[in-house]
């Protein structure tokens, strides 16, 4: 080894271990979080080359900052049920980083929500967000609160009590927040309705997934699930391969699912599986979207009901089974870490050929090493899923400027976005020394943009 090639290493070992030090102080900070210690993990070991080739990062503590949300809000959220029971259920909303723009990001209605989970989405919605190239900053929001089973009176009541507290720290040039797991059209309606009544004006942009009468985006609703899909036709494309004749598994029967079922058999794929959190079916034949969309959308059924209207499928409870069908195309758009090492190695000896997050952190580290190192196409979250916020942005600008513009027009600025992402996190692999490494290249990517505009604003 020559000199210069020791001293190389020597430097790199430097930032390896810089790079290391910060994470395992947020590690200590944040005890008991294991989403949020992965999703920082997997920012981190991506960003050492950039730090190796710009150490101007290192000196200004980007890293330590760019880890530490910049407010944390957690409060208590009184409702009552349809017996006249009084419940407590807890609310939170981190707002992460507000360097390119005002702070953005879903809000989410399940059980499992907790601090750990909402800064592990608000921190991968800074990249996320930075990604489409738009000026919207990172956050995230939720609670503990299970909208299954509740009745429409139980939800206005509890959306009701959240808005009440959450409309004290947002606003359309301060936090813009939207939909997620558990929250859609219905209660991001109750959700504004009860922003206006408190604030006593008509502010359009505090919300985005809103119904078209009131301000909403067409094609916000198929946007996250289209993305993905478009994400992935860029992946594909690349490799001469398209979606045309392929076979695709998709996790999920949310808006996601639903819509990225649609654009991939409107593509040519046939979509023989989808789920929900209790099981999963498989349809030969290719999954009748229409039926999916009556059960989830309309019926507020689960997935099992789908066999009665079609006995040539089959139904199987759980979730994991769904990554054992042979499928060219994966796309889990259900929830975090639903297809861990075991799965993906299955997918593998199965012949998938490309893998694409529509969900955020559906998969698992060593479910990613899997992919990789079998050279599968992989599109990581933050880069394939980023669709649902970039037309959320969108819908912000239609609300700035009191118009709307038809689906046509904002299906092709989708389309568009997800390419730049695509071309950019492609070209951020390659610049760094890691070609072809969509999630080192769309966290670089992602990364540069944000920390520069904090290097630009001082020490806040």
């Amino acid at each position: 080894m020559t000199t210069s090639q020791q001293v190389k290493q020597d430097e790199m070992q430097v930032v390896k271990d810089y790079v290391n030090e910060v994470y395992e102080t947020v590690k200590k900070r944040n005890p008991n979080e294991s989403e949020f210690h992965q999703a920082v993990k997997e920012i981190f070991d991506s960003l050492v080359p950039v730090f190796a080739k710009h150490p101007k990062y290192m000196d200004n503590g980007i890293l330590e900052r760019i880890s530490e949300p910049e407010r944390i809000i957690t409060f208590r959220v009184p409702w009552v049920d349809d017996q006249g029971k009084v419940r407590v259920n807890r609310g939170f909303r981190v707002q992460f980083n507000s360097s390119i723009g005002p702070y953005k990001g879903g809000i989410r209605f399940h059980p499992s929500v907790n601090a750990s989970i909402i800064k592990f989405l608000g921190f991968e919605q800074i990249f996320k967000n930075s990604l489409t190239g738009q000026p919207i900053g990172g956050g995230k929001g939720g609670s503990d609160f299970d909208p299954k089973g509740k009745s429409d009176g139980e939800i206005m009541r509890f959306t009701q009590s959240f808005m009440t507290e959450l409309c004290k720290y947002i606003g359309p040039d301060i936090d813009v927040p939207a939909g997620d797991i558990g929250v859609g059209a219905r209660e991001i309606g109750f959700m504004f309705g009860q922003y206006k009544r408190i604030r006593g004006g008509y502010e359009a942009g505090v919300l985005t997934g809103k119904g078209l009468e009131y301000g909403g985006s067409l094609t916000r609703t198929e946007a996250t699930g289209y993305g993905t899909v478009y994400f992935v036709e860029e992946m594909l494309k690349d490799k001469g391969l398209s979606f045309e004749g392929s076979t695709v598994v998709i996790s999920g029967s949310g808006n996601v699912a639903i819509y990225a079922i649609e654009k991939a058999t409107q593509l040519g794929a046939k979509v023989v599986a989808c789920s929900d959190s209790n099981g999963y079916i498989y349809d030969k034949d290719g999954i009748n979207l229409e039926t999916v969309k009556k059960l989830k959308e309309v019926e507020r059924k689960r997935i099992q009901e789908y066999v009665k209207e079609h006995p040539q499928a089959e139904y199987y409870e759980g979730c994991s089974g769904i990554w054992s069908i042979p499928c060219d195309i994966a796309l889990p758009c259900a929830t975090q870490n639903e297809i861990d090492d075991v799965s993906a190695q299955i997918l593998v000896t199965n012949g998938v050929k490309a893998v694409g997050e529509g969900a955020n952190m559906p998969s698992t580290l060593e479910a990613i090493d899997v992919f990789l190192n079998n050279h599968i196409l992989f599109g990581p979250a933050k880069a394939a899923n980023a669709g649902g916020v970039a037309v959320s942005a969108l819908e912000m600008a239609q609300n700035s400027m009191r118009l709307s513009w038809t689906f046509e027009e904002v299906d092709a600025k989708l389309h568009e976005i997800m390419t730049n992402i695509y071309r950019n996190s492609v070209k951020a692999a390659e610049e760094y020394g890691h070609p072809g490494n969509l999630v080192v290249g769309a966290n670089i990517a992602g990364f540069i943009k944000v920390a520069d505009a904090m290097m630009a604003q001082g020490i806040i």
